[in-house]
């Protein structure tokens, strides 16, 4: 008879262009990212501590094993994915942290995306230098 309690929890967690895939393991210790140790991934302190604010914030930080496996983006991006992830994976293991991780701004998306560059400019933005002639 199979127990009706899942010995795991998924999320997915975007930023700039880089998904993060998330399991949260209950009871457990331990934190990888693509099969490394977070500080030998993100090896800025600012981005391993933005990593591990949602599980602060839930003070949860010894309560699970989590796992990330994360593509696309840059270093900044990716730890911005994992951060969501966590926050959601969280939620589904506990809906009581909603407002909790909610007052934190975890769960929210930030939609900001680099601007393409357009035809006839230097960049997205920057036009030609101006003369008079």
């Amino acid at each position: 008879m199979p127990s009706s309690a899942p010995t795991s929890f998924y999320a997915t967690g975007r930023r700039k262009q880089a998904i993060a895939r998330v399991w949260i393991f209950p009871g457990q210790k331990g934190f990888s990212i693509n099969g490394r140790e977070v500080p030998k991934y993100l090896q800025r302190a600012n981005l391993q501590m933005l990593v591990e604010q949602p599980l602060k914030m839930a003070q949860a930080e010894d309560k699970f094993r989590i796992r990330a496996r994360v593509t696309g983006g840059g270093l900044a991006g990716q730890a911005g994915a994992v951060s969501l992830g966590i926050a959601r994976a969280l939620l589904k293991f506990d809906e009581n942290l909603r407002s909790t991780l909610r007052r934190g701004g975890f769960l929210t998306r930030d939609p900001r995306e680099k601007e393409r560059k357009k035809f006839g400019r230097k960049g997205a933005r920057r036009s030609f230098q101006y003369t008079k002639r």
